[in-house]
């Protein structure tokens, strides 16, 4: 399985190297490495490693744990192969999406971001969701009021929530992560950004008015 993990380190040399010697002792086979942040003597990391399907993730943390200094933020599952740039891969398939472009948005979300499941609703209450992906909850939690720009949220039962607006749709995006650490800041980033080229994409507001469409016929079913 492909797995990713969220490790601070001291910020100091070997550091780095005594988390790699660690993970391949294990079992690991490292494949990528993105430093998140780096600051106060302290950097976050996010390794994706291959890790065997039949062995327990708890090797891995035990090999780490032995390490002095060494804070694991979350251990999850990903779909997103490393070396492959999947931003510029998704940009290229919405631009040729036409009317599907919402859709095509939603769908590859949980890919980028290492999540579970998105989804797209109306700001309008009661909430209705326009599109959602594979493993979407029936009832989405949908904040009481849109945030004005992304923002990172935990819910008490543990669900890791970016929450963005699509302001020309009147649509609310909700991405979600149940296992592994909060969304760091550089993914907010990440979302800001994908979403900003997004919106200005010529066939957008055309993807959306189907989806109006869609979900006013069953409504009416």
């Amino acid at each position: 399985m492909l797995l990713r993990l969220r490790i601070a380190v001291p910020d100091r040399p070997g550091s780095l190297g005594q988390v790699t010697s660690a993970l391949g002792s294990a079992g690991a086979d490292i494949t990528q490495v993105i430093v998140l942040e780096r600051g106060d003597g302290r950097a976050v990391d996010d390794f994706t490693v291959y890790w065997p399907d039949a062995a327990p993730r708890e090797y891995l943390i035990s090999a780490l744990e032995e390490l002095d200094d060494i804070k694991i933020e979350g251990v999850w599952s990903t779909r997103e192969a490393p070396g492959t740039y999947p931003e510029l891969e998704i940009l290229k398939f919405l631009t040729t999406a036409g009317e599907r472009a919402l859709a095509t948005l939603i769908d590859s979300m949980p890919v980028l971001f290492s999540a579970d499941w998105a989804a797209a609703g109306t700001e309008r209450t009661p909430r209705e969701t326009v599109y959602s992906s594979w493993r979407a909850p029936e009832t989405i939690p949908y904040p009481a009021e849109t945030p004005s720009r992304p923002t990172a949220s935990t819910l008490e039962s543990g669900l890791h929530l970016i929450t963005a607006p699509l302001p020309p749709l009147a649509l609310s995006l909700v991405l979600a992560r149940a296992e592994g650490p909060d969304f760091h800041r550089i993914e907010v980033h990440r979302l800001t950004r994908i979403l900003e080229i997004f919106l200005m994409l010529p066939a957008i507001e055309r993807g959306a008015d189907r989806a109006f469409r869609n979900l006013a016929t069953r409504t009416q079913d």
